[in-house]
């Protein structure tokens, strides 16, 4: 009955506008028939999939990071069924058919065409699915460094400390090393004094180790530490190790600045020095006229 009503529906229409329209009535009625459709998939697919979608999301406990990729599947793939679905009730079966086979004709084609597209989609499926760093984390590769601030299926988008915009493709950050500094809630930095070889190692550790003590921005568990790693030519190397709370690159910057600071001016309170490169040249106690080495001038 619903199927011979549409018939019947789209037959007075046909007459009401074949007056006007002529020859071209059944393509008018085909279009409007398959705009109609399109324009409903999208209102359905913003009105209800949309809020429904975020509901599953904020119940599942996703991120950003997660978020953003299936929110673009899912769009395609709503998408994709809804101009399926156009195509079959303007009755354009035909046209579909032919599409589906020119589309099969050209897939080897288009397959090498596309092979660093498709590298670089399977790469961002796999950093979506391992996680190796998230929209806002500071990651840094080969020479480069910065903050994510977006992931699509075939670029990373990164933000350097200068301002600078990065378009990496995902292929490049799956297929190198990856350091990501704020994977974890703490991040440990380490940095050398040197001190002069007639200055006490151990007065000096017990200021590096008391200036990361009073320091807000440096944690207590776990605690400070020093070690000496260096004997160098001019000076005796104290490592500091210090460990800091939920790093960011401004974070991490500025505590480490502000201890290194620190530690100068109790060294230079305590009468500490910290060395510059030093050389000895040693050779004749007097000297001799160089015109006297070959004989004769």
């Amino acid at each position: 009955m619903s199927a011979a009503g549409d018939a019947g529906g789209v037959v007075a229409v046909s007459g009401t506008l074949e007056p006007f329209l002529g020859p071209l009535t059944g393509l008018v009625i085909d279009a409007a028939i398959f705009v109609a459709v399109v324009a409903a998939t999208y209102v359905l697919y913003k009105a209800v999939i949309t809020p429904l979608v975020r509901r599953v999301f904020d119940r599942q406990g996703l991120d950003e990071h997660a978020r953003r990729p299936l929110q673009k599947i899912i769009a395609f793939l709503v998408l994709f069924a809804g101009v399926t679905v156009a195509f079959g009730a303007a009755g354009y079966q035909g046209f579909l058919r032919s599409l589906a086979t020119i589309a099969a004709a050209a897939t080897l084609a288009i397959g090498f065409a596309l092979q660093d597209v498709i590298k670089n989609f399977v790469a961002g499926v796999f950093i979506y699915t391992d996680r190796p760093f998230r929209i806002g984390d500071w990651i840094e590769w080969q020479d480069n460094s910065g903050v994510v601030e977006d992931i699509s299926f075939r670029v990373t988008r990164v933000r350097t400390f200068d301002n600078e915009l990065l378009t990496v493709p995902n292929a490049v950050l799956t297929g190198d090393v990856v350091k990501n500094p704020v994977a974890k809630k703490t991040l440990r930095l380490k940095f050398v004094f040197g001190i002069d070889y007639e200055d006490d190692v151990e007065q000096a550790t017990d200021i590096i180790v008391e200036e990361a003590e009073k320091s807000e921005a440096i944690l207590d568990d776990p605690a400070p530490s020093v070690r000496l790693t260096e004997l160098a030519d001019s000076y005796v190397g104290l490592q500091s190790r210090i460990w800091i709370d939920d790093p960011s690159r401004a974070d991490f910057v500025k505590a480490r600045a502000d201890y290194v600071k620190a530690v100068k001016a109790r060294f230079d309170e305590e009468g500490i020095s910290i060395p510059f490169p030093q050389r000895t040249v040693s050779g004749r106690n007097e000297w001799t006229d160089p015109s006297s080495f070959g004989g004769e001038a």
